[in-house]
C-alpha cells in the first residue's frame, strides 16, 4: 500500500500542475548543463558565515532563518522550523508525532541527544489487538496511534538550550497556519494519494478537504485549529498539551472510535537525554541515536565498508560510486544489517539490546564472512516500514549545530485528527510486532521500533556535519550512501544527495536503483542475483545537510533535489 502510494505521487503532481499556460502539452525541454563542478549536481550548495537552516520546505526553512536574524540560536531555529513544517507539510509530520535530536551545543564543547518517542497507550495490549487484528498491526486508525511526544520534546529542548524560548519560536508557524500558503508540488501529490485515508475521519476530511475537495499543488490551504493549538502552546507551555484541553480533546476522540487511551497516559511522556552511540570511518566519528531507533543500522553498515574490503580481497582504489562491487557490498551489508534491526531491536526499557557488539568493528569483521561477492544472498520476509517524517538541520553563529527529525510516519500518519486543533495523530504504532516473541511486541507505555534517525559527524572531536535522510526504512540505508559519497569519494554537501541511490527493501528482497545508477550497474547487480529494478527517487528518500568547511569554518548546506525545500543562510 504504501509503495503503491509512493509511486502514485509524481503522475498526481504531474497531473495536477497550476494551468501556467494555455498549451495543455507537457513540457517537453531537454535540461541546461552546468558550467563547472560536477556537471550532474543539481545546484550549488549554500554558503554562510552566521547561521543555517536546511529543510524539505521552502516557508519552513524561513521560518528558522527568521528566528535567527530575530537573535535566536540553532536550537530556537530547529524548533521555529519544526512548527512552521507542521503547517506546510502536515502529511509527513506535526505535533500528533513524535521527535528524536542530536546536537552540538558550542558552550559546553559536546554532542548531546535527546529522546522524544512518543508510547503506546495503556489501552494497547498485546493480547486485545491480537484479538482485534491477529498477526499485523493496522497501518492506520486510532489503534495506530500512539500518544505524541514531539511537543515536550520541543520545551525540553528549548528549556535547557534555548534563548528566546517557545512562544517566540511558534509565531512564523502561527502566522502562516492562519494566513495560509500554496502546497508545493510534491507536497500537493502526496495530499491527493492521501485523499481516501481523510475521506475516513470526517475531523480530517474538515481540516484537510475544505468544502470537500481533494488539494493538490497549488491550492492555498489554512489551518487556524493549528494555529489554535499553537497559541495554546505558546502561552500554557507543555502542559497546555499534555495536561489541558489538546489532551483531553485526545482522549474523547480515542474513546469516540474505541481506542486505547486515557488521560494517565500522557503523564508517561517524558523526554530523555540520551547518550548517541557512534562508530568511526575514515578519521571520522560517525553519531545515531541508540535504541529503539535503527540508528545502529547506519554504524554497521560503515564499518562494514570499512571493514569488508580487505577481508574479500577487494582493491579499495577501485571501489566507488560507478564499481557495481561497491553497490553489491553496500547493498549486502544493509540486509544483514537490517536483519539486525528485526533479531534485536526494541524499547531498551523492556529488552536487552546488543549494542555495543552489534556496533563493534569485530562483529562487521565475522558479518564480512556471510557476504559473497558474486552472489546476492536471500532473506527472509520482513514488514514494510513506512515513512514520511521530516529532517531539520540548522546552525548558528555561536557554533551550535541542531539535527532533528520528527514524523507522523505515514503519510498523515493514522489519518485521525484532533477535532478543533488541526492536526492528526501518528500511525507510529504499526511499527509494533505483535508477536509476543520480538523484543518489540506491543504493550502499554511502551516505544516502538523507530525508523526516524538524525545523524552527526565530529572530526577530532568536533563537529563537522549534521545531516539526515527522511522516509522510513530507507533512512539508515541512505544515510550510509549519502556518509560514503561525503566521507569516502569526495562529495560535497550537496553533491552527496545528488549521487543517485539505491532502495533495498527487506520486505520483498527487491532492489530499486535510480535510473542512472541503474543504467550503470543494473545488469551486473541482476547477473548477481540481485532482482533489480529501474525507478525514479520516489523511494529515496528526502536529505538535508550542514558541514562546516574545516578550512575556513563557514557553513555549507545542501537539500534534497527530492523534495520541496532548501538551505538558506545569512
Amino acid at each position: 500500500m504504501r509503495r503503491l502510494r509512493l509511486l502514485a505521487v509524481a503522475a498526481l503532481a504531474a497531473l495536477a500542475a497550476p494551468a501556467l499556460s494555455a498549451d495543455p502539452a507537457p513540457f517537453v525541454a531537454v535540461r541546461g548543463d552546468r558550467a563547472g563542478g560536477w556537471t550532474a549536481q543539481s545546484r550549488s550548495e549554500v554558503m554562510a558565515m552566521n547561521g543555517m537552516v536546511a529543510t524539505s520546505q521552502p516557508l519552513a526553512a524561513e521560518a528558522g532563518l527568521e528566528v535567527l536574524h530575530a537573535g535566536g540560536n540553532a536550537f530556537d531555529a530547529a524548533i521555529a522550523t519544526a512548527a512552521a513544517i507542521n503547517v506546510v507539510e502536515p502529511e509527513a509530520t506535526g505535533i500528533g508525532g513524535d521527535m528524536f535530536v542530536i546536537a552540538w551545543v558550542a558552550k559546553e564543547k559536546r554532542l548531546v541527544a535527546l529522546d522524544a518517542a512518543g508510547r503506546a497507550p495503556s489501552g494497547a495490549s498485546l493480547e486485545r489487538y491480537r484479538k482485534m487484528f491477529g498477526a499485523q498491526m493496522p497501518e492506520e486508525g486510532i489503534h495506530a496511534a500512539l500518544v505524541p511526544g514531539a511537543v515536550d520534546g520541543w520545551s525540553v529542548l528549548l528549556g535547557r538550550y534555548g534563548k528566546l524560548g517557545l512562544a517566540q519560536a511558534l509565531q512564523p508557524a502561527i502566522r502562516i497556519a492562519e494566513q495560509g500558503f500554496p502546497l508545493t508540488e510534491r507536497i500537493g501529490g502526496e495530499w491527493q494519494v492521501s485523499a481516501k485515508l481523510l475521506a475516513k475521519d470526517p475531523d480530517s476530511a474538515k481540516t484537510y478537504m475544505p468544502g470537500g475537495r481533494t488539494l493538490g499543488w497549488g491550492d492555498i490551504f489554512r489551518n487556524p485549529d493549528l494555529a489554535k493549538a499553537f497559541r495554546l502552546i505558546a502561552s500554557g507551555g507543555r502542559d497546555a498539551f499534555y495536561k489541558g484541553p489538546i489532551a483531553e480533546a485526545i482522549v474523547a476522540k480515542s474513546q469516540s472510535l474505541g481506542g486505547g487511551f486515557a488521560l494517565k497516559d500522557f503523564d508517561t511522556i517524558h523526554a530523555r537525554w540520551v547518550e548517541p552511540i557512534s562508530t568511526t570511518f575514515k578519521g571520522y566519528t560517525i553519531h545515531e541515536m541508540p535504541p529503539s531507533t535503527q540508528g545502529f543500522a547506519v554504524l554497521q553498515i560503515m564499518n562494514m565498508l570499512e571493514v569488508c574490503p580487505a577481508k574479500l580481497g577487494l582493491d579499495p582504489a577501485k571501489l566507488g560510486p560507478r564499481s557495481a562491487d561497491y553497490w553489491h557490498l553496500m547493498i549486502e551489508a544493509k540486509k544483514l544489517a537490517y536483519a539486525d534491526l528485526k533479531r534485536f531491536n526494541g524499547d531498551p526499557d523492556y529488552a536487552a539490546i546488543p549494542v555495543a557488539r552489534l556496533i563493534s568493528k569485530e562483529y562487521a569483521a565475522e558479518q564480512c564472512g556471510r557476504i559473497d561477492m558474486k552472489k546476492a544472498a536471500a532473506i527472509g520476509p520482513d514488514a514494510p516500514a513506512l515513512g514520511g517524517t521530516a529532517y531539520i538541520t540548522t546552525a548558528d553563529s555561536e557554533g551550535n549545530m541542531v539535527s532533528l527529525i520528527y514524523s507522523v510516519y505515514d503519510f498523515f500518519g493514522s489519518g485521525i485528527t484532533v477535532p478543533g486543533y488541526g492536526f492528526t495523530l501518528s500511525n507510529r504504532g504499526n511499527a509494533f510486532s505483535l508477536d509476543p516473541a520480538s523484543p518489540n511486541a506491543l504493550a502499554p507505555g511502551k516505544r516502538p521500533f523507530y525508523t526516524i534517525i538524525p545523524g552527526f559527524v565530529t572530526k577530532d572531536g568536533k563537529p563537522f556535519y549534521s545531516f539526515g535522510v527522511m522516509q522510513g526504512g530507507q533512512q539508515a540505508q541512505g544515510q550510509a550512501q549519502v556518509l560514503a559519497n561525503l566521507l569516502a569519494f569526495g562529495a560535497n554537501v550537496q553533491s552527496a544527495s545528488d549521487a543517485a541511490r539505491f532502495n533495498h527493501s527487506q520486505q520483498d528482497n527487491v532492489l530499486r536503483l535510480e535510473s542512472g545508477l541503474y543504467d550503470l550497474v543494473g545488469a551486473d547487480l541482476s547477473a548477481r542475483g540481485h532482482t533489480a529494478m529501474r525507478t525514479d527517487g520516489s523511494e529515496m528518500g528526502g536529505y538535508q545537510g550542514i558541514m562546516i568547511d574545516p578550512k575556513t569554518s563557514a557553513y555549507r548546506g545542501g537539500s534534497d533535489h527530492r523534495k520541496d525545500g532548501m538551505a538558506v543562510g545569512y
